[in-house]
């Protein structure tokens, strides 16, 4: 006997990903999405229902012939996916259903000090009270960090550092605290990851998340772009700025421009007092300069190379890249033979990447359901 799953698991599966990507929908646009028969699709939503990620409510509200179609959804006792942001200064930590939908979320300041293990059990503490009124198990945590961490805990700007995503003992120690598969993302791609959700247009885009450091993504075909070494992505570490012997990241991170800015006499005791609040003009002006160049050398950069249709800029500098953007098309476009479209992401400090990183749990988690239902047959067999 055969152990290759068949057509009738591969239908199955093709109803639940229809369910996945539009519930509530009513089932004869469950036929249109998976281009079976009433009676397939008929006998697969019951499948399904058994399992338990299938529930009936409402009706059509469009008139027809016959019995009127009742929405199917995926139930939230299907289970719950969580995505956290864990920043230098904030943590947000989202919890959504197995197709999407928001069930709470929870903003606060970021724990300081404290070791692997107490950071691991302050972010479960912060699952399990967001978690509150989420129904069935937790399939997946995706925690978005700072493109470079040190132990897990203690932002760096070495290279080395970066394998942090690679073995985590962070990773390690959510997952045992919380019982639920644990990916570790970057802060960047969490966040080109729910421009590309909102957006299915894109194609090849850059972002860069201008945060505590300076992290970066990049898409192709649509898809978030994967290096095989712990550097990958690593440009503000390793590419000079076009200042001196500053680097990207020494101009177009917060803690850089931190020192940057206190290096030509101002000392700010937050890096939003640059333009929030008055400067010493002369001082001001040489800091804008530097960054104005900072962002010119990153565009260019990606945009030799990738050749991106745009680039994003997101995080806490966002407002100061606002300010120098039409400078920055200027020098580009004597530059470059095209510009590629360059956007400041409206972004909600925290919110934005724990929702990406929520989306890239979903993938998971619903490939993970998919792959199970072609398993399933096989397994059954060689019992």
């Amino acid at each position: 006997m055969s152990s290759n799953s068949t057509a009738r698991d591969y239908n199955k599966a093709s109803v639940l990903d229809a369910l996945f990507s539009e519930a509530p929908l009513t089932r004869n646009r469950l036929i249109e999405l998976t281009r079976l028969s009433q009676a397939t699709v008929s006998r697969k939503v019951d499948e399904l229902r058994f399992d338990g990620f299938v529930v009936e409510q409402g009706v059509d509200a469009v008139v027809r012939r016959g019995r009127r179609s009742t929405y199917l959804d995926v139930p939230r006792t299907a289970g719950h996916i969580v995505g956290i942001s864990f920043g230098a200064r904030t943590t947000c930590v989202l919890v959504t259903d197995l197709i999407g939908r928001e069930v709470g979320h929870v903003i606060v300041p970021s724990l300081e000090g404290g070791d692997v293990g107490t950071t691991a059990e302050w972010l479960v503490e912060l699952i399990v009270a967001t978690s509150d009124s989420a129904e069935g198990p937790l399939r997946q945590i995706v925690a978005a960090l700072p493109g470079r961490v040190q132990n897990g805990i203690k932002w760096s700007g070495t290279a080395e550092s970066r394998k942090i995503f690679m073995d985590s003992v962070l990773q390690n120690s959510i997952e045992d605290r919380s019982k639920a598969p644990v990916i570790l993302e970057s802060d960047a791609r969490a966040s080109l990851r729910g421009i590309l959700k909102d957006n299915a247009r894109i194609a090849n885009a850059a972002l860069f998340m201008l945060s505590t450091v300076l992290s970066f993504a990049s898409c192709t075909d649509h898809e978030i772009a994967q290096g095989r070494t712990p550097t990958f992505g690593d440009l503000g570490g390793v590419l000079f700025a076009g200042i001196g012997n500053e680097t990207l990241d020494g101009l177009l991170s917060t803690r850089g421009l931190l020192q940057f800015a206190k290096g030509r006499g101002l000392d700010l005791e937050g890096i939003e007092a640059l333009w929030s609040q008055p400067q010493e003009a002369a001082a001001r002006v040489e800091v804008v300069e530097a960054f104005t160049t900072a962002i010119v050398t990153a565009v260019g950069a990606v945009a030799v190379t990738l050749d991106p249709e745009s680039v994003y800029f997101a995080g806490r500098l966002s407002p100061l890249v606002d300010e120098v953007l039409p400078e920055a098309r200027r020098r580009l476009a004597q530059s470059l033979p095209i510009v590629p479209e360059i956007t400041v992401v409206s972004h909600v400090i925290g919110l934005s990447v724990a929702r990406g990183a929520a989306y890239a749990g979903l993938a998971v988690a619903q490939s993970r359901l998919r792959e199970s239902i072609l398993e399933a047959r096989r397994e059954g067999q060689r019992l």
